[in-house]
């Protein structure tokens, strides 16, 4: 019996004829087989099905006669069955499958950053001019003590005439006593998340790790091991170790300017990963250390940690083996996130790295995204509170990521509490992702969600790592604006101070666990 699917396209392709060069170029740069040329009638004839509008088409075709639009079908109004719905319960009657989907939660929650705004300085406590003044936006995360201890030390101080010779007589100086645990130092309140090889191309990896060494900050392996052509940025690299330990040796702990352990991810709270073997090339399997072609299956658990006591035991264990690196944990925001999180702390993690529902993944089951985890905003402010109320905020950096993506919310979650914010799908829109969602299939025509070499070779590296510095750059004076409008010459001096945050369109419940007052309080 013929088979005839339910499912329409989901995108149309609208070609003008008119302004058509007939040179082909859209059927050899969409990665997705949209296009096939006739060379009879010398035109492209798309297969609208295929389209998951990417625009590589569109960027570049040279007449500009590329038009990609939704395919607006009319359905029965019904507030009960969406025409989303419809479409997937078609999808999943014609397949028996579990639906995937790539990047964050692109569902209609309430976003709570853009709902809350910032005070400035009017009369009685003048603004800054950060083009003028100094702006400090470095930052350090790790453990600090509890309290310093100083010892005065005698400095020679010489008195005379113009030559500056004369007797000498004693100054006193303090001198620190405190031993410091390592910290991690950035140079501007922003770095970059995981994403690992193998999911992502090395040319995305060589642009983070090229970017990151520029700004002063970091990026994050994820947790697909290190390429060895990323050793000489090592010293602006994080390190992962997750479930799968794909990639984990002595000489990869070692390697990195730090440790993450990863328990949880935003996009994807309570289960593994799963990256398919078509995207484990010969490069990626010898980085992840596993046979070419093999699916990558991360369990849900680290087989290790089923308790506080087994995290701290290897949060020690990566210490020791690391020389005493700072230690971060990733977990993802879920409802008892403070919770979680003062066992995290107490367990002797460094930093703690939250990641809320939006975050990006490059492959997620779709019901997961959707509606399991809770907002980042809500577990900044959450946990900040929860580990000063327990007096242990010093013993630990937050890490805020998941739905950041511009430098406003990067200064609004530092105000809710965190010390600094982690950029991942943001990171990957300025080297050229549409967030088209389907990173899973490997097919990224713009060679960032794939390791097919036709593909990959269309990101240039340099070219990437100057995307990714001009945007940190931009956000960075951004921030710097807004702490000059705050009267305020340093970011720490920003962290936690949720009075200079106030709340519009958000109920007394959420204004109430976040700490902020409504608008006109």
């Amino acid at each position: 019996m013929a088979y005839t699917t339910f499912l329409p396209s989901e995108f149309r392709v609208v070609i003008d004829k008119d302004a058509c060069t007939q040179c082909g170029r859209c059927a050899r740069q969409c990665g997705w087989s949209v296009y096939t040329f006739d060379e009879v009638e010398r035109r492209p004839i798309p297969d609208h099905s295929k389209c998951s509008a990417c625009h590589r088409c569109v960027t570049y075709c040279p007449g500009g006669a590329i038009t990609i639009k939704r395919n607006e079908l009319a359905f029965k109004q019904s507030d009960s069955m969406s025409p989303d719905l419809i479409k997937a319960i078609w999808k999943q009657a014609e397949t028996g499958g579990v639906q995937l989907t790539g990047m964050g939660n692109d569902r209609p929650y309430l976003r709570v950053f853009d709902h809350l705004l910032l005070d400035a300085c009017q009369v009685t406590n003048p603004s800054i001019d950060p083009l003028r003044e100094p702006m400090e936006v470095r930052t350090f995360l790790g453990r600090k003590p509890d309290f310093l201890e100083v010892a005065p030390v005698e400095t020679a101080v010489h008195h005379g005439g113009p030559s500056g010779r004369g007797p000498s007589a004693g100054s006193s100086g303090l001198r620190l006593l405190t031993e410091l645990d390592r910290q991690l130092q950035l140079e501007t309140p922003v770095m970059f998340g995981g994403m690992s090889y193998g999911s992502v191309s090395l040319n995305v990896h060589r642009s983070l790790a090229m970017a990151a060494t520029e700004l002063g900050t970091f990026m994050n392996t994820g947790e697909g091991g290190l390429h060895a052509d990323l050793e000489p940025y090592q010293d602006n690299i994080i390190v992962q170790c997750a479930s799968g330990r794909f990639g984990v040796d002595s000489s990869y702990l070692q390697a990195g300017a730090a440790v993450e352990i990863k328990i949880g991810q935003g996009a994807k709270p309570g289960i593994g990963g799963h990256l398919p073997g078509e995207k484990i090339d010969y490069q990626v399997s010898l980085t992840r250390m596993i046979p070419q072609g093999t699916d990558a299956l991360s369990p849900a658990p680290h087989h290790d940690i089923y308790s506080i006591e087994d995290l701290r035991q290897l949060i020690y264990a990566l210490k020791e083996a690391t020389g005493y690196k700072p230690i971060s944990v990733k977990i993802a925001c879920v409802h008892n996130i403070a919770a979680i999180a003062s066992g995290v702390v107490r367990a002797g993690a460094d930093i703690v790295y939250l990641d809320g529902f939006r975050g990006g993944t490059g492959a997620s089951p779709t019901i997961i995204r959707d509606h399991v985890g809770i907002p980042v905003e809500i577990a900044i402010a959450t946990v900040d509170q929860r580990l000063r109320d327990e007096g242990i905020r010093n013993r630990a950096s937050i890490v805020a990521a998941g739905g950041i993506r511009s430098s406003a919310d990067v200064v609004k979650a530092i105000a809710l509490g965190a010390d600094a914010c982690a950029i991942g799908t943001a990171a990957l829109v300025a080297l050229g992702c549409h967030v088209c969602q389907k990173c899973h299939t490997g097919s990224c025509s713009w060679g960032i969600c794939t390791q097919r070499p036709e593909l990959t070779r269309r990101l240039d590296p340099e070219w990437g790592a100057a995307q990714l510095v001009n945007l940190v750059h931009a956000w960075t004076h951004e921030i710097a604006e807004v702490l000059g409008a705050l009267g305020v010459n340093a970011i720490e001096s920003l962290r936690g101070s949720r009075e200079r945050l106030r709340g519009l369109g958000l109920d007394a419940t959420t204004l109430d666990i976040l700490g902020v007052k409504p608008a006109g309080r």
